[in-house]
């Protein structure tokens, strides 16, 4: 099990998949989690309720190290946009930004800024 730090929160958000996707057969949605380093902003890890584990970890790899305090959302979303090529995609960025926004209200109410 991975032992994150004191300084890392977690948010998920969820968006619908489309119907023609396997996926969606299971969830009906995609959920797209992100464990940031609320100290630094970095991503240091996430998670996905995709079926196939080469989606988890290419997504996961795309996520990873990505400074949301410096780039906000919009780097993660470029590098889904342009590198996953999946019928999901879209439902992914709308977790992505979801998550993101939830974030930073956190971040804002806890005067973290």
């Amino acid at each position: 099990m991975v032992k994150y730090s004191d300084d890392t929160v977690y948010f998920i958000s969820y968006a619908k998949l489309p119907s023609e996707i396997s996926a969606a057969n299971l969830h009906k949605v995609v959920g797209v989690g992100l464990v940031i380093n609320y100290k630094t902003g970095v991503i240091e890890d996430s998670s996905c309720t995709l079926i196939t584990d080469e989606a988890r970890n290419f997504l996961k790899q795309l996520l990873l190290s990505h400074n949301i305090h410096e780039e906000g959302v919009e780097g993660m979303i470029n590098a889904v946009k342009s590198r996953y090529h999946g019928l999901a995609e879209k439902a992914i960025c709308v977790s992505l930004k979801s998550s993101y926004e939830r974030y930073m209200i956190w971040r804002n109410d806890n005067n973290m800024k």
